[in-house]
């Protein structure tokens, strides 16, 4: 594939994207949430979707549903612009109610939500402790923070 196919796709991608996030705004505001938390929502989606997923190789949003444990357990801890413990609190709530959307939409299988959710629960504390090593000074050797 060319450069330039290769520069299609991610046009292609970015531009469903847009739209998604523009349904995923109005989903959230039908739920009656306040202006602040659907921006909040929707600068996290627009993180993982459009950075996270187009990082390095073309993934739709819809395949995203698959990448929340390496997104919140490594890359975005090391990439992400705000990391904090809150931060991957925020991230999860954020992607939960985006695939509660796309489920709604018909984009993801109710399998598949159910895997997302399973694996928030279960991961969700081992992030957080990623995160807390990563962050913690007197910690110099990076395969302990990564766990090695």
């Amino acid at each position: 594939m060319s450069t330039e196919d290769y520069e299609d796709e991610y046009d292609a991608i970015r531009s469903y994207n847009k739209n998604l996030l523009a349904e995923f705004k109005e989903y959230l505001t039908k739920k009656e949430l306040t202006p602040r938390t659907i921006e909040k929502h929707l600068q996290n989606v627009d993180f993982y979707i459009n950075v996270y997923l187009l990082y390095s190789e073309a993934l739709n949003a819809r395949d995203g549903v698959h990448g929340i444990s390496m997104y919140l357990g490594f890359w975005f801890i090391k990439k992400g612009p705000w990391t904090g413990i809150s931060a991957i609190n925020e991230n999860a709530s954020s992607l939960k109610k985006f695939y509660t959307f796309m489920l709604e939409k018909g984009e993801i299988t109710g399998e598949e939500f159910s895997e997302l959710k399973e694996t928030i629960k279960e991961e969700k504390q081992e992030w957080i402790a990623t995160m807390e090593r990563y962050l913690d000074e007197d910690i110099e050797d990076m395969d302990e923070v990564w766990g090695f």
